[in-house]
């Protein structure tokens, strides 16, 4: 699931340059038994499957192991992918980018063992109030998101100042060529040359917008 958004694009160019390295690790590699088990059904009944503490223990602590050479591994964040989590968002997003590696552990099932929120997990995501078949695409959004914030991801820095999100705005219109396109025009501000206009007509045009779709922001910001 994970080579197609991570070996495409902006993200392998990322990779080839040394911004960014992603290291992916099959829990069942960590298993002891013949079937490689990773889950077992719930004490006390239910349904659904719950992923087992032991692999997932030994993944992370093998993980710091080969890591402790470079660094204090202990201080890396472990974060679970989750619908339990906090809400993913920019702001944590930003947050985010303090730490030069993460590991993330990917839902599955039910669930993981309570065990391993409490004990090994540092941290809890979640990219919305829905539920996914598992963590791994919760997992490609949080670290796309993280990495295109890391300086040399994107060609120009400048663009992430005037994007969604970014000052708890959403961003103003954009055009492009042609200035006509079946009746529709470009506003006459961005074709004056008066980047002092333009700046404040994009500004204006982030704050109705902002208001119109997302009110919430706005109170945020207030």
């Amino acid at each position: 699931m994970f080579t197609g958004p991570f070996s495409s694009g902006l993200f392998q160019k990322a990779i080839d340059k040394g911004v960014v390295k992603v290291d992916i690790r099959d829990i069942r590699h960590y298993t002891h038994d013949k079937h490689h088990t990773t889950d077992d059904s719930p004490y006390g009944g239910g349904a659904g499957m719950v992923m087992k503490p032991e692999p997932i223990f030994e993944a992370v602590e093998v993980i710091r192991t080969e890591l402790k050479q470079k660094e204090n591994a202990e201080d890396i964040p472990v974060i679970l992918l989750t619908p339990q989590g906090r809400v993913f968002t920019q702001e944590v997003a930003q947050k985010l980018t303090k730490n030069n590696k993460m590991i993330f552990i990917c839902g599955q099932y039910e669930g993981v063992d309570e065990r391993v929120r409490e004990h090994l997990v540092t941290d809890e995501i979640s990219i919305g109030d829905y539920v996914l078949s598992g963590g791994e695409l919760a997992a490609m959004v949080v670290i796309n998101t993280v990495v295109r914030l890391i300086p040399g991801f994107l060609g120009s820095p400048e663009s992430l100042l005037s994007e969604s999100h970014n000052d708890n705005l959403l961003e103003y219109p954009q055009y492009t060529r042609p200035p006509e396109f079946r009746g529709w025009v470009v506003p006459d501000v961005l074709l004056s040359g008066n980047h002092a206009q333009i700046a404040r007509w994009r500004e204006e045009q982030s704050i109705i917008r902002t208001k119109q779709r997302r009110p919430d922001m706005i109170r945020k910001v207030c």
